[in-house]
């Protein structure tokens, strides 16, 4: 059976945040539970490249190549005798309203669609990741920089914790949907510096503005990978 989605994420741009577990509480997909990190959990907003998208292995035209902005959580569920462990998008911003429409009608995300542009530049070691996106006459980003050789992520670390969950778990109202994305192991670099200049409470909501205001736990840019974003199955409870 082909995959749902294949593409390139590529430049992952990542601000981890401890959160209140009582902020997104209400999220948690029925079946699922909090991840914690050494006794904290985290919101991450993420900024990233899609390049050569294919739904059902075939391109769409003048949808191939775009951004995508989103704040998510992680969470798990047990399958058998093992933790599945994935994200839960809060909120996903594109710049393209098809893909908006086609991601709520097939998984339930949250997708919204607005204007957004991104700037990257990698010369040698130095590499800035910028990407923006405009509500009204206001363009906010998204932006980070970096220097030298993306690093091999080590096990157990927090930088794996963030980026080594490979399901996505969405709310339903008997249960919940989930489906397996895959990727090899990525690289990173620590933010040498960012910026993060948004309205959090008209994008993500008003309980994420105190967390979202504070300075972030981590910030580090994934360099990416080819991905694929398996069929959704729906566990009713």
């Amino acid at each position: 059976m082909k995959p749902f989605l294949t593409a390139n994420w590529r430049y992952l741009a990542m601000l981890n945040y401890i959160v209140d577990p009582a902020v997104v509480e209400p999220l948690v997909p029925l079946g699922t539970e909090i991840d914690y990190e050494n006794g904290e959990t985290f919101v991450s907003v993420v900024g990233f490249l899609f390049l050569d998208t294919r739904v059902l292995g075939l391109p769409i035209p003048l949808h191939r190549d775009f951004e995508e902005v989103n704040l998510r959580f992680y969470a798990r569920r047990k399958s058998a005798d093992t933790w599945r462990r994935g994200v839960v998008f809060v909120r996903e911003l594109v710049p393209r309203r098809a893909i908006a429409l086609i991601a709520r009608a097939f998984y339930g995300e949250r997708y919204f669609n607005l204007p957004m542009k991104h700037n990257i530049k990698h010369v040698d070691s130095k590499l800035t990741v910028e990407y923006c996106w405009r509500r009204g006459k206001q363009w906010e980003f998204l932006k980070m920089s970096a220097s030298g050789e993306p690093q091999p992520i080590s096990a157990g670390s927090h930088a794996e914790f963030i980026t080594e969950h490979y399901w996505g778990y969405t709310c339903l109202r008997d249960g919940c949907s989930e489906y397996r994305v895959e990727h090899p192991r990525w690289k990173i670099w620590t933010a040498t510096s960012f910026e993060f200049i948004d309205d959090v409470a008209s994008v993500y909501g008003e309980q994420f503005a105190e967390t979202l205001g504070q300075p972030p736990r981590s910030a580090f840019i994934a360099d990416g990978s080819p991905i694929t974003v398996q069929r959704r199955e729906v566990l009713l409870l």
